[in-house]
């Protein structure tokens, strides 16, 4: 089966551009959303969370993802320590749902999916961009950060380019150029290829 990773910057439209590819049939699974689950549940993931960053990381059992967020964005060795115990685990329980999957691809939505290559590798991959002014006034709102939180977090992540040089679709996110339109057109992309390998 083809794995097509989506990426993007922080703010970038990549879960809007997930929706579309579920819309269209596409199983989509969400990086994000699986390690929020594995911190908030896993108790091998919780202790060595605790360890690393302090028992405040779990309010009541439960993730204090403020806390956690207050630290790691504001010292990138702590970031990447969190990283390396959170995404392998994320990774293994990607691959259990993708064996349950039977579609012609999946869609595996990743802010980092660069980063875990070539150790957690994809066929295809797909960058949503979006202009800096747009994400960060997207950020803010959704998160309710402060332009300097916002531009930090940003900052702590790769570069525009980096993200575009590696891509093998570009969709761009704008408020002027269609999702839907450029997801739809990726998509008859994708089903074709998916097809060629299987004759």
């Amino acid at each position: 089966m083809i794995t097509v990773g989506l990426t993007g910057g922080i703010g970038s439209g990549k879960s809007a551009v997930g929706f579309i590819f579920e819309l269209l049939g596409i199983p989509v699974y969400s990086s994000d959303r699986a390690a929020r689950q594995l911190m908030e549940n896993d108790p091998y993931i919780k202790s060595e969370i605790t360890n690393l960053l302090g028992v405040k990381s779990y309010d009541n059992a439960h993730l204090n993802r403020k806390y956690i967020a207050s630290l790691v964005f504001e010292n990138e060795a702590l970031l990447s320590k969190l990283n390396a115990i959170v995404h392998p685990a994320v990774y293994d329980d990607f691959k259990i749902w993708i064996s349950n999957q039977s579609a012609p691809y999946v869609v595996k939505e990743s802010a980092l999916l660069l980063d875990t290559l070539p150790q957690q590798p994809v066929d295809q991959i797909i960058t949503v961009f979006a202009p800096r002014e747009i994400r960060i006034e997207r950020i803010m709102k959704r998160d309710g950060l402060s332009f300097e939180e916002t531009t930090k977090r940003m900052s702590l992540q790769r570069s525009d380019k980096e993200f575009l040089d590696n891509s093998d679709y570009v969709i761009v996110n704008d408020n002027v150029h269609s999702l839907s339109h450029q997801v739809l057109s990726i998509h008859t992309e994708l089903i074709n290829f998916a097809y060629s390998i299987k004759k």
